[in-house]
């Protein structure tokens, strides 16, 4: 598929995407109102088996009652291999016109989406909806990892896909305690120096699997979202993850609490150093090419038109939030 015949998909701002367990409705006022740009109510991991019917009215209930403002609204859903998964697609796209995504996890091949946009086409036919329901998913296994170019490409239903650490930890079969922060095992030794002395090196144990869902997104027009970082006691532990997985190419994490909202959207949100840098380069391009020059050079650095793209791409971003 060329880049040119890429579906065209809805724009959403998605730096922060706040997760809210179904059950807990004493949250649901104070997620309303608070800086997240999309929430989503959690019916799979943070729902006992018992309470999942209750859940999900819960749910249904909110998404009908609450004024969520201009924030984009999903579900994460219970997975397609369990006995939930079939009523939460159909009750919450059925009966919620304000939903926007269903969060579908664990995601192993093409067909799971292709299955869920399927049934949302049906629903939204029976009920005469007017606005589509996007799909939003979890890469959260070592199938749906070894799979992720083909479901990317699966639906143009689809609109973003999530790294789920934590799942992704127990079907790689690691041995993580702290989910989504680093490794002190994924390490270096190096050989002693004139002293004697040898030096640790950590390095990022996710980045195989970050750069490649990252890669795999931008490829097929998704948003590549970051999952999440459990310590959210740490926001310097946060915000450095954070920062990782934007330098990758993904433009917004979860935040599993309120006080890692306001962290994502600082650091996806282009910084006033990045602004200066685009605006300079966007100024001195055009001096350059007034004179007939494609390349020119910078304090010790040659810049030429890949840079100028570099520079619209950060400028573009800071348009589009700053009009969202």
């Amino acid at each position: 598929m060329s880049t040119q015949s890429m579906p065209s998909r809805p724009f959403r701002i998605q730096r922060s995407e706040l997760a809210v367990p179904a059950t807990s409705a004493h949250f649901f006022e104070k997620a309303a109102k608070g800086p997240a740009d999309t929430i989503f109510f959690d019916l799979e991991d943070a729902v006992s088996p018992d309470r999942k019917a209750e859940a999900r009215r819960a749910t249904i209930d909110a998404l009908n009652d609450i004024d969520w403002g201009r924030k984009t609204m999903a579900v994460r859903v219970n997975g397609l291999d369990t006995e939930w998964a079939h009523r939460d697609i159909i009750d919450v796209a059925s009966s919620c016109p304000r939903l926007d995504l269903i969060m579908l996890p664990k995601v192993g091949t093409a067909f799971d989406v292709q299955f869920t946009a399927a049934l949302l086409t049906g629903i939204e036919k029976e009920t005469g909806r007017s606005s589509r329901i996007g799909i939003e998913l979890l890469i959260e296994t070592t199938l749906g990892l070894a799979n992720v170019e083909s479901i990317a490409a699966s639906s143009d239903r689809l609109e973003a896909m999530i790294f789920g650490i934590g799942d992704y930890s127990i079907s790689l079969q690691t041995f993580e305690t702290m989910i989504g922060a680093s490794n002190p095992d994924y390490a270096v030794l190096t050989d002693p120096d004139a002293k004697g002395v040898r030096s640790l090196h950590w390095n990022d144990h996710w980045h195989f699997a970050s750069a490649r869902i990252s890669n795999a997104c931008r490829a097929y027009g998704l948003r590549p979202i970051d999952g999440p970082y459990t310590n959210f006691g740490d926001p310097e532990g946060y915000k450095a993850a954070a920062r990782r997985s934007r330098a990758l190419g993904f433009e917004g994490k979860w935040a599993i609490h309120p006080s890692q909202v306001p962290l994502a959207n600082e650091v996806f949100n282009p910084s006033d150093v990045q602004i200066q840098w685009a605006n300079e380069i966007i100024e001195e391009i055009s001096k350059a090419q007034a004179t007939g020059r494609g390349a020119f050079a910078l304090r010790g650095q040659l810049i030429d038109l890949a840079h100028l793209k570099l520079a619209r791409n950060i400028l573009d971003r800071r348009d589009l939030l700053a009009s969202n």
